[in-house]
């Protein structure tokens, strides 16, 4: 009560102390749940890592290869096509189209080490395979590109090889991304190197940018090939009205990975039957 004649307020009940700033031991506690989650979750999902599907980007950021084949499947009609599906209803962290990711060039699957730890009753952790220390939050960890193996930076720094430790194929320096790296040094790096390998026409698993090649044959085309750009549209359209199109055996008979194959194969379906329901719906 107050201000009613019967008690008059005093000065510390009227007026509100200003917002404490954190602690360092706060902030460092914040960061650390921020990463925990960030090494938990898929950002365009919110759903829990298939560890032996992740892949990273450039940045150093982590997915699951489900989530990065159903952001780059195509749509009959891209505002139909519905947001990726999160585990607990809420909106996901990232946007795909934020992530850059234009291809699977664009991302390196990673390979991590299962390791049971002696006194966990056979409990496997994802652990480096030089230092076997677990892989997470708490450590600071790296993959090398082209292969995707996963090591403890450490012992990256430690061994000082250009080998892969596990599989002996050759990587440079530059090529030695850090998992969700904090750090300004190391964002700074991976800026760089990814400026480099655009200037090479190559993308961040060291594959040809074939996303250049079709800027260039636009920049032709726009310079005098119009009678080939009406070639295409007519061709495009009649592809567009053809009512036999490839089921989806055929679409992933060219893919080698029986993994990649798979999980390809189970996107193209899920879209397929998306497809069908919208055209009943719109007959109705």
């Amino acid at each position: 009560m107050g201000n009613d004649g019967g008690s008059i307020p005093k000065r510390r009940e009227l007026v509100k102390s200003a917002a404490r700033a954190p602690t360092v031991s706060e902030l460092k506690a914040t960061a650390l749940e921020s990463l925990s989650h960030a090494w938990t979750y898929d950002p365009l999902t919110s759903q829990r890592f298939d560890m032996e599907n992740v892949v990273s980007d450039w940045k150093g950021r982590l997915y699951n290869y489900e989530s990065i084949l159903n952001g780059l499947m195509p749509s009959d009609d891209a505002a139909d096509t519905p947001p990726l599906a999160t585990s607990n209803g809420e909106s996901p962290a990232l946007s795909f189209a934020s992530t850059g990711i234009k291809s699977l060039r664009d991302v390196v699957k990673l390979k991590f080490k299962r390791y049971a730890p002696p006194g966990t009753k056979g409990k496997e952790i994802w652990a480096c395979p030089v230092t076997l220390k677990e892989l997470g939050p708490s450590t600071k960890a790296v993959y090398l590109v082209p292969c995707g193996h996963v090591f403890a930076e450490a012992a990256i720094k430690q061994i000082q090889e250009e080998p892969c430790p596990e599989c002996s194929e050759s990587f440079e320096p530059r090529d030695v991304v850090p998992i969700l790296p904090t750090e300004d040094a190391d964002i700074e790096k991976l800026i760089s190197r990814m400026e480099d390998l655009k200037a090479k026409g190559l993308t961040h698993s060291l594959k040809k940018d074939k996303n250049g090649g079709k800027k260039k044959r636009k920049a032709d085309e726009q310079n005098g090939d119009k009678p080939q750009v009406a070639e295409k549209k007519k061709g495009s359209r009649q592809e567009k009205d053809d009512p036999r199109k490839p089921d989806v055996s055929s679409r992933v008979s060219g893919i080698n990975n029986p993994l990649t194959a798979s999980l390809t194969a189970k996107v193209l379906a899920e879209q397929e039957e998306r497809n069908k329901r919208r055209r009943i719906a719109s007959q109705g």
